[in-house]
């Protein structure tokens, strides 16, 4: 097959794929993870059931894919802060409040949602790729001296982590730069 024929195919189907993904999601943050069924997804998405399975064989698997694109996404935009100019401190604060936000989000899905999607091994993948992150960011910023040498950058990475999923039942972006605050003075040096 010509080149452009199988771009053209794969074109259409990531088309697909994505509107099956936007509308599955749309449709359970609506009516709950319940009620949601495989002919509604293939009615509003505006295709057959019989190509629906071709993509994917249940609600959950689109739900679980839907959740990886999103993950992918944040650690993305965590990497992209990470990396941008600027000196270390400034580097993690940015990393530290964004993902604070996240978690600050993420306490939006509800209980039912989040116990599908936050399971399994490519939410722990991710999780790694999050500490490892933030352990990276914190090495950088102890060899400037403004990172407290008696933890070591791991354990601090955990600690951030964890310290920042309490944003999930903040009410507020205040209330969340003010838990960023906290967070960043217990990773400063000991007077």
């Amino acid at each position: 097959m010509p080149k452009l024929w199988n771009e053209t195919i794969e074109a259409h189907r990531r088309e697909v794929r994505d509107a099956i993904l936007h509308t599955t999601w749309a449709l359970v943050t609506e009516q709950g993870l319940a009620s949601v069924t495989m002919s509604q997804i293939a009615e509003k998405t505006g295709i057959g059931r019989a190509t629906l399975y071709k993509y994917f064989p249940d609600v959950e698997a689109i739900l679980v894919a839907w959740h990886q694109r999103h993950i992918d996404g944040h650690l993305e935009h965590l990497a992209q802060l990470r990396d941008r100019p600027g000196s270390p401190g400034k580097r993690l604060e940015a990393v530290l409040e964004a993902y604070a936000f996240i978690s600050q989000h993420r306490a939006h899905h509800g209980a039912e949602l989040a116990a599908l999607l936050h399971r399994g091994e490519p939410v722990l993948q991710a999780q790694q790729k999050l500490v490892d992150l933030f352990r990276d960011l914190l090495t950088e910023v102890a060899e400037t001296g403004e990172l407290r040498d008696d933890i070591a950058a791991d354990e601090l990475a955990r600690y951030c982590l964890h310290a920042l999923t309490a944003a999930s039942g903040l009410p507020s972006k205040a209330a969340v730069h003010r838990l960023v605050t906290v967070t960043l003075a217990g990773l400063r040096p000991p007077h």
